[in-house]
């Protein structure tokens, strides 16, 4: 079962934007989907987007639409997720995750595998 890695979190001005990555150990074609999900400070985590693996299908949380973008490699090693015109409300630790079947994408307990999260602070 591979790994996750999460990277590219950082700190960035409101209007700015961030690419995160979440490299798999061996592929994550191992997987039917992948999502990535954030936990602001005292609050739940909650599903920001997710991508099916196979038919490249994805999802994106209403309050992120229009404004991330989720995509794999041509390799099957890494899952990106393009953040732009971040705001402070999109201030937390950024967790991908891998599930071996599609399910709710929103539910976390769909997912098996968990990186260790990378920050992403939006400040001025």
């Amino acid at each position: 079962q591979s790994q996750l890695v999460e990277s590219g979190g950082g700190l960035v001005q409101p209007g700015g934007s961030l690419r995160l990555s979440c490299a798999a150990s061996g592929t994550i074609l191992d997987y039917l989907m992948v999502g990535w999900f954030r936990q602001a400070p005292g609050k739940a985590r909650e599903g920001v987007s997710c991508l099916s693996i196979t038919g490249d299908a994805a999802m994106y949380a209403d309050s992120v639409k229009g404004r991330f973008t989720i995509s794999k490699d041509n390799a099957g090693k890494t899952v990106y997720l393009e953040m732009n015109s971040l705001q402070p409300e999109d201030t937390g630790i950024y967790y991908c995750a891998a599930s071996s079947w599609l399910g709710r994408w929103t539910d976390e307990h769909e997912y098996t595998v968990w990186g260790q999260g990378t920050p992403v602070t939006v400040s001025s």
